[in-house]
C-alpha cells in the first residue's frame, strides 16, 4: 500500500508539464532566436520585463510546490498510514502545482501578447521540431534521490 502511493505521488509529479515546450531561459536574448523570429529590441525588452515581473512570484510558487512534495513523502513515511492525512496532502500538493502552472502559463500569454502572429507561428513550430526532452530535463522535474 505504502509502496503503491509513493508510485502515484511519483508519477503525478512526473507527468507535470509546460503549456509549450518553449526553450529554457532566456530564449529571447540568443542570437539565433532573435534571428528566426526577427525580434525588435522593444520586443526582447518587453519580453525581459514580463520575465522579471514573473520570476519572484515563480519562485515562490515552485517552492509552495517543494513543500508540498516534502509534506506529502513525510505522511507517505509514517509507520503507520493515514489516508485522511495523505488526501489533505496530496490537494495541498496538487493546488500548489495548479497555481504554478496558471502562473506559468499566464506568463507565457503576456509573452506571446508581444510576439505577433508569424513569430508566435515560428516559435510554434521550433518548439514542435524540438525533441520531447525525458521529464528528468525538463524545467519543472526534478528527479528525488
Amino acid at each position: 500500500m505504502k509502496r503503491a502511493l509513493l508510485l502515484i505521488a511519483l508519477f503525478t509529479l512526473a507527468t507535470t508539464a509546460s503549456a509549450i515546450d518553449l526553450p529554457p531561459g532566456k530564449w529571447w536574448r540568443r542570437p539565433e532566436v532573435i534571428q528566426k523570429l526577427d525580434l525588435t529590441e522593444e520586443q526582447q525588452t518587453r519580453l525581459e520585463a514580463i520575465s522579471v515581473k514573473s520570476a519572484n512570484e515563480l519562485i515562490d510558487l515552485k517552492g509552495e510546490v517543494e513543500k508540498a512534495n516534502v509534506a506529502l513523502r513525510a505522511e507517505l513515511d509514517q509507520p503507520q498510514l493515514n489516508r485522511e492525512a495523505i488526501r489533505r496532502a496530496a490537494v495541498r500538493l496538487n493546488d500548489a502545482r495548479a497555481r504554478l502552472f496558471e502562473r506559468e502559463l499566464m506568463m507565457l500569454v503576456d509573452m506571446r501578447g508581444v510576439l505577433n502572429d508569424m513569430q508566435w507561428n515560428r516559435m510554434r513550430q521550433a518548439a514542435d521540431r524540438l525533441p520531447q526532452r525525458p521529464m528528468q530535463q525538463r524545467p519543472n522535474f526534478r528527479r528525488r534521490q
